[in-house]
């Protein structure tokens, strides 16, 4: 194990070490995410009990293998808690970028429906603002080219991802993501709003939910930034 893996399994850990008997959980995707669900497995094993609701095919196919049970929004529509990774996180604005493992329209779905949303990340995940790398979005396959197009015309240089062997890469809801490097992102929700008018545009890897923790590992161990709220 790695000095960042043990980091990121620090924080998983802590994140996991909240979830209460009887609560449904969002699963969240990514690497991280899967930490925490080998935590939470452990758990269950141990005598927990929970539902587990998936952000995606990989997390749902981890879980069932790991022995944690699943549930739906048609019987759980309200998870009492999500925990989920990030790939930025804005430490002023706890603003964050997600979804370069394309899993990002079912992670914002199952974020936002949650009451308490947990991200749990390694420090190098820290940025003064966001932008740093590439900003995912969902975008429809029919008219694809249109929708680039006009992304494009906005400034925003959208590269549509590839899989492995070279087709474009389909998310678990059938569609497209195009990767945009924005470089530092002075608005989060102007952008947000800005680019969700763009037709074929069906969700940003910006999420700006109004409430939200974050558990950071550091080489010194976890600490908590509060939600806004908090501020």
């Amino acid at each position: 194990m790695t000095d960042r893996d043990a980091l990121k399994r620090a924080a998983a850990e802590a994140a996991v070490a909240e979830v209460e008997d009887g609560m449904v959980v969002g699963l969240g995707s990514g690497t991280t995410a899967e930490t925490a669900l080998h935590a939470l497995a452990a758990r269950v094993a141990a005598g927990l009990r929970v539902r587990g609701l998936p952000t995606s095919e990989r997390t749902a196919s981890l879980a069932r293998a790991l022995g944690v049970p699943l549930t739906g929004f048609a019987r759980d529509p309200v998870p009492d808690l999500t925990i989920d990774g990030a790939d930025e996180v804005e430490a002023a604005s706890l603003a964050l970028i997600k979804g370069r493992g394309g899993a990002l329209l079912r992670e914002k779905i199952v974020a936002a429906a949650s009451r308490r949303v947990l991200i749990v990340v390694d420090d190098s995940k820290l940025v003064p603002r966001l932008g740093v790398g590439v900003l995912p979005l969902e975008v429809a396959p029919f008219g694809s080219q249109a929708t680039l197009a006009h992304l494009d015309a906005m400034g925003m240089r959208p590269v549509l991802r590839r899989a492995a062997d070279g087709a474009p890469f389909v998310t678990d809801g059938g569609n497209l993501v195009a990767d945009c490097p924005t470089g530092p992102i002075a608005d989060p929700a102007g952008l947000s709003a800005r680019l969700l008018h763009v037709p074929g545009v069906i969700e940003t890897g910006l999420f700006l939910l109004p409430t939200l923790e974050v558990i950071v590992a550091t080489g010194h161990g976890t600490t908590r930034l509060p939600d806004r709220q908090q501020r």
